[in-house]
């Protein structure tokens, strides 16, 4: 399987090269040249890792199998608790996959524990010792969870950058608390966009990249721009399928749909990748909280980025420009010289509008909608007493728009991203009561409310040393960049 860019077909690589690059050196992102086909049917009957090992097979074909087996095995057992892609039902034909299982309780684990593995597998196949300087833009999740996948790998070094502000105090303190020689976390003063595009300006400037290569040091990514992060997405699609059938809830073959709280199109986007690949996935629903971008983007085809920001109680989602949208442009399109059109576009003018048989081929298969702040909380609370389900602010936006999107008959699955312990404040206000200014002891509050237990890696945070206060302007990124040595 060969990879090229988003912006230009002639950009062709390896799956190692895409994962050690990252991003192509133009700033377009690699995507697969197909959709492999998969006896689906077959791949319902392994268990997580063995299903793992048979998607990302499919695409990471210059890996050796038995380094994939052995790698995915030994990612998706303990480290969640043996619930890697666990499937809850909730009320009659509605479900949440559970994706906040894993080592920092965010579904970004499934990805960034086994990301790691890949990037060094990626390097011996390409004969390459330089040090890997990763840097990511987080808007919560990500900046925790590749911490966590990366810390004391040999060879690499990662940067996170988060908006100072714009995550919740246990997001902020479970990056900050990060243990590790090679670790490093900045606080960025704006919005996630901010750090995102400090980011995406360093991996696309040459003068950095012949500087570092100058010192054996060369930059990849850990954000889902990486086709490292997209990959591992895309398997808990059909383990939630799998679970369906084995319950007897769905036919082999019918359809069923997704609703997922959308922020950088990674997430949703895996699922489209699942689909093509032969799954029966109905509608892909596109959940997004105020920022609701892609809503509108979903509704009348046009991208406007340069519209007022709002801070939620869901600061994953908190995103205007979403990166993995470019991917989906792509493949509807066809045409790398039109996905560098509208890039380019957004980056000069701040929007662009697609055609509207693009807009038409994507709306076949996604569906869209947005839920204010108050829709959510009253979402947690509805969740809660009428089913007993305790989910998390990012959550409860997705159980807000798939009941609306819901279809006669077919199965709604909505994608559980993240655990309500890492928002206690939020969802302990939603469930009615006062919370504590602490979120530490609004975790103790929300645990004696619910019965429900906080994961041990959140409650420990408060015991934790904070390592990382620094805080940066977006433009001196690359001064952090700039700053590693061999």
């Amino acid at each position: 399987m060969k990879f090229f860019s988003t912006r230009d077909h002639s950009r062709i690589v390896t799956a190692s090269q895409a994962i050690a690059q990252g991003l192509s050196d133009e700033g377009g992102l690699f995507v697969p040249e197909s959709f492999p086909q998969v006896d689906v049917k077959a791949l319902c009957g392994l268990d997580y890792p063995a299903l793992a090992a048979a998607v990302v097979r499919e695409y990471l074909t210059d890996y050796d199998p038995a380094f994939l087996t052995e790698a995915t095995r030994s990612t998706y057992g303990a480290a969640f608790g043996d619930k890697a892609g666990y499937l809850a039902p909730v009320e009659e034909d509605t479900y949440a996959l559970e994706l906040w299982h894993g080592p920092t309780c965010a579904f970004k684990d499934y990805a960034l524990q086994l990301m790691p593995k890949l990037l060094v597998e990626a390097k011996k196949n390409l004969s390459r010792t330089e040090k890997t300087l990763i840097l990511v833009a987080t808007s919560g999740d990500t900046g925790k969870a590749a911490l966590d996948g990366y810390h004391d790998i040999p060879g690499v070094e990662i940067a996170v950058f988060y908006p100072t502000g714009g995550t919740s105090e246990i997001q902020r303190l479970q990056m900050a608390t990060q243990e590790g020689a090679n670790v490093a976390v900045y606080a960025v003063r704006g919005n996630f966009d901010d750090a995102q595009t400090g980011v995406k300006k360093v991996f696309g400037d040459k003068v950095i990249a012949a500087k570092l290569a100058e010192r054996n040091i060369r930059l990849s990514s850990a954000n889902s721009i990486n086709w490292g992060r997209l990959v591992p997405q895309i398997v808990y699609y059909f383990a939630a399928y799998a679970q369906l059938l084995k319950a007897g809830s769905v036919a082999f073959g019918n359809e069923v749909d997704f609703c997922v709280p959308t922020g950088n199109f990674g997430d949703i986007l895996a699922g489209y990748y699942a689909k093509r690949m032969g799954l029966p996935v109905g509608k892909l629903v596109c959940a997004s909280n105020e920022n609701n971008v892609l809503t509108d983007f979903l509704t009348t085809g046009t991208y406007t980025a340069k519209r007022e920001f709002f801070k939620t109680t869901s600061p994953s989602m908190d995103i205007l420009v979403s990166s993995n949208l470019e991917r989906l442009l792509y493949h509807v399109t066809g045409s790398d010289a039109e996905v560098a059109g509208l890039m380019k576009s957004l980056a000069e003018t701040g929007s662009y509008t697609v055609r509207p048989e693009t807009l038409s081929a994507i709306q076949e298969s996604f569906s869209c909608g947005w839920s204010s702040e108050e829709e959510v909380a009253g979402e947690i609370r509805a969740r809660y007493e009428q089913d007993g389900y305790l989910c998390d602010t990012h959550t409860a936006v997705a159980f807000h728009v798939a009941a609306q999107k819901k279809r006669e008959g077919v199965p709604m699955v909505v994608l559980s991203t993240a655990s309500p312990f890492k928002f206690p404040r939020s969802v302990l206000e939603a469930l009615g009561r006062t919370a504590p200014e602490n979120d530490f002891e609004a975790m103790q509050q929300l645990e004696a409310a619910t019965a429900h237990t906080a994961p041990a890696s959140l409650a420990a945070l408060r015991q934790k040393p904070e390592r990382f206060s620094t805080v940066i302007e977006p433009a001196q990124i690359a001064e952090v960049a700039l700053g590693y040595q061999e």
